[in-house]
């Protein structure tokens, strides 16, 4: 079965960074447009970058652009979600989601795959 598993999570301070991944299984990541969203206590749902299958085009919110950087490994079929000069608003529980073929899309509803999720929180 297709499963996406979401790992790297943590606590780290402002300014510090973290990267987290998703090992896919059951499927050929290639195949796949990979999206990262993150909820807050309290908040719904976001939407923080997506990559497409081809990895040519990528979309971050406006929120994480120019710190955030997703990408993925086709090789050992895994995805990542760079973080860096992280903020306190930036704390989260991280899902990664996919969808076969596609484009590069912000919106949950576009996906019909997705991880468990992985808690980071920034604090001091």
């Amino acid at each position: 079965q297709l499963q996406l598993v979401e790992s790297g999570g943590g606590s780290v301070q402002p300014g510090g960074s973290l990267r987290v991944s998703c090992a896919a299984s059951g499927f050929i990541l290639d195949y796949y447009t990979i999206g990262w969203f993150r909820q807050a206590p309290g908040k719904a749902r976001e939407g923080v970058a997506c990559l497409s299958r081809s990895g040519g085009t990528r979309n971050y919110a406006d929120s994480v652009k120019g710190r955030f950087t997703i990408s993925r490994d086709n090789t050992t079929n895994t995805v990542y979600l760079q973080m860096n000069s992280l903020k306190p608003e930036d704390t989260a529980v991280y899902y990664c989601a996919a969808r076969a073929w596609g484009s590069c899309s912000m919106s949950i509803g576009f996906y019909n795959y997705w991880g468990q999720g992985t808690q980071v929180t920034v604090s001091s």
